[in-house]
């Protein structure tokens, strides 16, 4: 696998600082390049500046490295896109035909795009929404994400781009800080439970969310951009499912470890954008295409999430 050089965009990220890890651990550190509009501490391999809207730039980049696959996780997700929705049009758009096209015009044998489950709206079965549920997005990030799905279908079906993606759920890791999404809740409760203090949800307590755990969101990415190009028959973009919780769920699993730990409700403008997304999530497709298969639940991954944690926080175990 060595022969490949990759590219990724929004290296930064709360994914794409732990995909850029998992690239380099398979792919070797050498040949994964990541890209950000800023620097950050803690790339232990080759880092380039890159606005995603800048295409020469991006192209620069790719021919300079010799690039033959591009993983492109730069975007504003929903809550804090509601805050600019125009801007965040422009830059999850104009970033993504930008990427499209430096492809296409540069010979990249594989494009990642993330969706996510904000593609979907009102009209679905909330309970295990399937595959080919109608979208109807009610942020312009969900809106950029549909877009940006038939885009992907597009220029497969007429350039032959290998473009491959997934509709992530709330993805929940220990690694980063979350990046301004509507499931932020399940990653800061954690936070807040491990450092003794009790915590303020901003959605109520029975609102069940399709969420990930980070491993297995990496393991996912990676194993779909893996798999034999005649075993993907979703060319807009895959279901993704690990498990499907409350915040009051969430809650008990976490009190099951520290019993004093107190969390009260106080639902914002979140509340909305979260009522009107999948509870569970219908993953078949992926399973029977590319025999996806989660490896977390809540109680694992609460185990696992407060254990990280604590050593973060160097707090006695």
């Amino acid at each position: 696998m060595s022969k490949e050089k990759i590219l990724v965009i929004g290296a930064n990220g709360q994914i794409g600082s732990v995909l850029t890890e998992a690239l380099r651990a398979a792919f070797g550190t050498n040949n994964v390049i990541a890209t950000d509009i800023r620097q950050v501490d803690g790339h232990d391999g080759p880092f380039e500046l890159l606005n995603v809207l800048d295409r020469q730039a991006m192209g620069e980049i790719i021919n300079r490295h010799g690039i033959t696959q591009i993983y492109h996780l730069a975007a504003i997700l929903s809550a804090k896109g509601e805050q600019n929705p125009l801007q965040t049009w422009d830059i999850n758009m104009g970033g993504l035909f930008n990427v499209f096209e430096v492809a296409r015009e540069s010979g990249i044998s594989k494009v990642f795009f993330p969706s996510s489950i904000a593609v979907f709206g009102a009209d679905i079965p909330r309970q295990m929404t399937p595959q080919n549920a109608i979208l109807k997005p009610t942020t312009v990030y969900g809106m950029s994400k549909a877009s940006g799905e038939l885009w992907s279908q597009y220029y497969f079906q007429k350039y032959g781009l290998d473009v491959r993606s997934l509709r992530y759920p709330g993805v929940i890791g220990w690694q980063s800080d979350p990046g301004g999404g509507t499931t932020d809740y399940a990653v800061d409760i954690y936070h807040y439970a491990v450092k003794g203090e009790n915590y303020t949800c901003f959605l109520s307590e029975n609102t069940a969310l399709p969420m990930i755990y980070m491993a297995d969101a990496i393991r996912a990415t990676l194993e779909l951009m893996e798999a034999p190009a005649q075993n993907i028959k979703e060319r807009t973009s895959y279901n993704l499912a690990g498990m499907s919780f409350s915040p009051s769920e969430i809650a008990e699993s976490i009190q099951a470890h520290f019993p004093s730990f107190e969390v009260s409700y106080a639902p914002d403008f979140r509340q909305k954008i979260a009522d009107s997304w999948p509870e569970s999530i219908d993953d078949n497709a992926a399973r029977n295409d590319w025999h996806w298969q989660p490896n977390y639940d809540l109680a694992r991954m609460t185990n696992d999430m407060i254990f990280q944690l604590q050593k973060k926080y160097s707090v006695l175990i």
